[in-house]
C-alpha cells in the first residue's frame, strides 16, 4: 500500500452478482454509486446514486459512506465514520450480499450472510437441506432484484416463503398513509390467491407491530400464551416478520415498518428450524429494502411527473399573463402579477375598443393548481364578453352562473372596468378590494360591491359609473397585496397602500415597499397590481 500523499496506481478487485473485475485507483476521491459520473457505476438496487467514496491520506486509502441510504460495510459491519483500508478488508455497499470491493487481487471469497448462515449449520445431517435452502435464497433474490413493480417482488416473496417454510398461507401486509396494516397480496401453498384477512391472527400481527419483532410460533397448542384470534381460527402454526425500512440496526421503530409478512398453517404444526427462520428473516429484509426502494422510485417518478405537469401549466399560465399594454392617447395602463406558487389563482386582461379600454382583476379562491384551472377558464370566458362588449353586469352574471351550475366549489373576486375616452368610467366590483382612485393628492375608494361570483344561486349584480378628470389614477389589486404579512404578522393593510398612491409611487415602487415591509417572509398568496391613469383627450393631438 503506498504512503505518499500523491496517489499511483493500486489494484482492486469488485465483484458485482457474478460479474468479477480488476482496476486501478489513478485517482481520489474516486467515487462508488448509481450515477454515471461515479469512478465505478454500481447497477445494484441497494447502491445510492452517490454512495461511498476512496480518498488517499498520508497514511494510506480511507473509505467513507457519503450518506447512503443502505449503508456501506466492512467486513460485515456499518461504517460509521472513514476507514482505512487494507488488504485483508472487504467492502460491501448497500448490504452485506451486494457488490463487493477489496484492494489488490484475491482468490478468497467475500464473506456474506449466505455464507455465514451456511457455515453456522448445526450439524453435517442437515448440510443438504442447508444447501437446498441456500438455493431457494439465492433464487429468490435473483427473482427479487429481476422484478420491477412492488407487486411483483410481494409475489416472489410470498412464492419464496411459502416453498421455504411449507405454510399453508402467506400474506403480505403494507402500512398505508395512516399507518393501518393493509392487505398488498395473499397466496395460498397451491399458488391460489387470497383476498381475504378475517381469519388470520391480528394478535399476532399486532404483537409484532407493537414490538416491532418477530413473532413466531411453531405449535400453538403448547405455546403459553395463544392470541384470541389463534384460538379463534384454530392456527396451529403462526409466523409474523416485520418488514423494516432498511435504516441500520436490529430493532426498528414503528414508523420505519413497510409492513409485515405473515405465514401460518391451520392443519398441521410447523418445524421451523434455526436455519429456516434465519434465511426467512434474510429474505424478508431483501424484499423489504427492495419494496422501500421500489416506493421510493414510484413515488420519485410520481413527483417528476407532477413537476412536469406543474412546469407546462406555468408555462401556459404565463403565456396566458404576458399580455402587451396599448397603447392609448388617453390613459396610460399598468401591470404586475405575482403567482406564490408555480401556478396562481390570480389573473388581469385588458380589451381594447376604439374608443374604450376594458380590464379586469380577478382572484380565484384557494391556491395551487385548482385554483389557476379556474383562474384560466374565467380569464377566456370573461376575455371573450370583453371582446363582445357585454354588459359588465351580465358577464358577472354569466360567470356567477358557470361556477354555480358546475359544481366547481370555488368562488372569485373580481373588478372589471369600461374606461371610455371622455373620461366615463364604469365599474362593477365582485367582492373584491375596493380599488383605490386618486387626484391630486386625495385618495378614495370605489363604494359600490356585489357579492363574489360562484357565491350564490340567485346573486344580482349591478354595475356603477363614475366620471374621471384626467390625472385620476385608478389602482386595483388583489388581496395578496393588501393581506401581506411580516414577521409580527402584521398586514400590509389598505391605509398603507391609500398612502403609497397618494405619494404618487409607482407599481414597482409600492411592490418594493411591500417586500421590505415583509422582510424575509415569503408570500403565501398571489399578487396582482393593475393601474389605470386617465390622462384626458389630447384634442390638439386628434385635430392634426
Amino acid at each position: 500500500m503506498p504512503m505518499s500523499t500523491s496517489p499511483s496506481p493500486d489494484i482492486f478487485t469488485l465483484q458485482d452478482g457474478s460479474t468479477r473485475r480488476e482496476g486501478t485507483i489513478t485517482h481520489t476521491p474516486f467515487t462508488f454509486g448509481r450515477l454515471p459520473e461515479n469512478e465505478v457505476v454500481l447497477t445494484h438496487p441497494y447502491v445510492s446514486r452517490r454512495h461511498a467514496e476512496i480518498v488517499l491520506r498520508e497514511d494510506g486509502y480511507y473509505i467513507a459512506d457519503l450518506g447512503s441510504r443502505h449503508g456501506t460495510f466492512v467486513n460485515g459491519q456499518q461504517l460509521a465514520g472513514p476507514h482505512r483500508l487494507t488488504t485483508a478488508d472487504t467492502v460491501h455497499f448497500g448490504t452485506l450480499t451486494g457488490p463487493s470491493f477489496s484492494l489488490r487481487y484475491s482468490d478468497q471469497d467475500s464473506a456474506s450472510s449466505i455464507h455465514q448462515l451456511l457455515y453456522e449449520m448445526p450439524d453435517s445431517s442437515s448440510l443438504g437441506s442447508g444447501l437446498e435452502k441456500l438455493r431457494w435464497f439465492v433464487e429468490s433474490a435473483r427473482r427479487l432484484n429481476a422484478t420491477g413493480s412492488v407487486e411483483q417482488i410481494l409475489s416472489s416473496l410470498l412464492e419464496t416463503t411459502l416453498q421455504l417454510t411449507r405454510a399453508e398461507r402467506a400474506y403480505v401486509f403494507l402500512r398505508d398513509e395512516k399507518g393501518v396494516m393493509t392487505l398488498a397480496l395473499g397466496r395460498d401453498s397451491k399458488g391460489d390467491a387470497l383476498v381475504d384477512d378475517s381469519t388470520v391472527s391480528h394478535g399476532a400481527m399486532n404483537q409484532a407491530v407493537s414490538t416491532a419483532r418477530d413473532y413466531i410460533v411453531t405449535d400453538t397448542m403448547s405455546a403459553e400464551q395463544r392470541s384470541d384470534s389463534i384460538v379463534a381460527q384454530s392456527i396451529r402454526t403462526v409466523i409474523c416478520i416485520p418488514l423494516r425500512k432498511p435504516r441500520g440496526g436490529s430493532v426498528a421503530r414503528n414508523h420505519e415498518l413497510l409492513g409485515l409478512l405473515y405465514l401460518d398453517n391451520r392443519l398441521r404444526v410447523g418445524s421451523l428450524t434455526e436455519i429456516d427462520s434465519d434465511l426467512l428473516k434474510a429474505i424478508a429484509t431483501d424484499a423489504a429494502a427492495l419494496i422501500d426502494n421500489t416506493q421510493l422510485a414510484v413515488a420519485e417518478e410520481s413527483e417528476r411527473r407532477h413537476r412536469e405537469e406543474l412546469s407546462i401549466a406555468a408555462q401556459i399560465q404565463r403565456s396566458l399573463m404576458a399580455i402587451k399594454m396599448p397603447s392609448l392617447s388617453y390613459a396610460e395602463l399598468t401591470a404586475r402579477w405575482f403567482p406564490c406558487r408555480e401556478v396562481g389563482g390570480d389573473f388581469f386582461d385588458v380589451v381594447t375598443h376604439a374608443d374604450s379600454v376594458s380590464v379586469v382583476v380577478a382572484d380565484i379562491s384557494g391556491k395551487g393548481i385548482s385554483a389557476a384551472l379556474l383562474a384560466s377558464t374565467l380569464q377566456g370566458m370573461i376575455y371573450a364578453q370583453l371582446v363582445a362588449r357585454q354588459p359588465l353586469a351580465d358577464i358577472a352574471s354569466t360567470a356567477n352562473r358557470y361556477i354555480r351550475e358546475k359544481g366547481i366549489g370555488k368562488y372569485a373576486t373580481m373588478i372589471i372596468i369600461r374606461l371610455n375616452a371622455d373620461g366615463q368610467m364604469e365599474y362593477i366590483n365582485c367582492g373584491h378590494v375596493a380599488p383605490v382612485i386618486c387626484k391630486a393628492g386625495d385618495v378614495m375608494r370605489l363604494p359600490d360591491s356585489n357579492v363574489p361570483v360562484g357565491l350564490l344561486d340567485d346573486a344580482v349584480f349591478l354595475a356603477s359609473i363614475v366620471q374621471l378628470a384626467p390625472g385620476t389614477r385608478v389602482l386595483g389589486v388583489t388581496d395578496g397585496v393588501t393581506e401581506s404579512q411580516n414577521r409580527v404578522g402584521d398586514f400590509f393593510e389598505e391605509y398603507r397602500l391609500e398612502e403609497f398612491v397618494r405619494q404618487n409611487k409607482n407599481l414597482d415602487e409600492i411592490l418594493s415597499l411591500i417586500e421590505t415591509f415583509c422582510g424575509s417572509l415569503a408570500a403565501d398568496d398571489d399578487c396582482t397590481m393593475l393601474e389605470i391613469r386617465y390622462t384626458g383627450v389630447d384634442h390638439n393631438k386628434d385635430s392634426e
